[in-house]
């Protein structure tokens, strides 16, 4: 199975994108982020043989799980899922040739010490709840997406920059111990170019070209799914070119 994940940052401004992405790297399963419709573009993805499990409510957030090799049992949100205030389109599961996949658009979490940071981390707190159930039924479980959580220092450009900053916080990062001391296995892809396995560029003043960039895409698997990874990797050539998502695709070959 070729498993991938991607913030696409607008899927319905990234379709073209995608689609050529999809022909031509040929993942089994894709989970999205950041879809920013209620209206998923099923009907073109499907053409491509991929069957389609969207959860969007409009101009923000959004996750899907497209599959090739069968979909099944799909779950939007999760028991005890917190609102801000109200739910967000921020999970959706489904069960794909026998693993258990989930694709999650963590929160931003905007300022430190806002009430943004505390539903972030309640979010967080209440995913790792809903996978402990998960694991109950499931060996073989992939949870994977934009965390927008750096795991450690070496997964930002310079640490000194975020000083202050979400996404580097103690905080987070626990909240991410907290969801290994699952059984979850961080699985690191390769970068492609360079030494640096960043998944995320913001567009301005020319940081992805000076790789200044964070790895906030995540990919989390159970130990039995961890173990049959052959390759994991960066797709950085899909953050290239015109009109580019400011994430790059995560591809693991299991």
């Amino acid at each position: 199975m070729r498993l991938a994940t991607w913030n696409v940052n607008s899927v319905t401004a990234r379709l073209p994108r995608l689609l050529d992405w999809l022909a031509g790297t040929g993942p089994d399963v894709v989970c999205l982020q950041e879809t920013k419709t209620a209206r998923f573009p099923a009907e073109e993805v499907e053409r491509l043989g991929y069957s389609v499990a969207a959860h969007g409510d409009g101009r923000w957030n959004g996750v899907a799980v497209l599959s090739r090799v069968g979909l099944e049992d799909v779950t939007t949100g999760f028991p005890g899922e917190p609102g801000n205030p109200g739910a967000e389109t921020r999970a959706i599961g489904a069960t794909c040739a026998g693993v258990r996949v989930w694709s999650v658009y963590v929160p931003n979490g905007r300022v430190v010490d806002s009430e943004h940071f505390g539903y972030k981390l309640a979010w967080l707190d209440a995913l790792r709840d809903a996978l402990a159930t998960e694991l109950e039924s499931h060996a073989k479980l992939v949870v994977c997406g934009d965390f927008n959580v750096a795991p450690t220092d070496a997964d930002v450009w310079d640490p000194a920059a975020f000083i202050g900053s979400t996404h580097v916080t103690e905080a987070e990062r626990d909240a991410l111990t907290a969801l290994r001391d699952l059984g979850l296995v961080d699985v690191v892809p390769r970068p492609l170019k360079g030494k640096n396995p960043f998944t995320y560029w913001d567009y301005r003043a020319g940081m992805f070209h000076q790789d200044m960039g964070m790895r906030i895409d995540l990919v989390y698997a159970t130990p039995d799914a961890a173990g049959t990874v052959t390759d994991a990797y960066i797709d950085r050539e899909a953050r290239k070119g015109k009109g580019p998502s400011d994430h790059a695709p995560v591809v693991v070959d299991l």
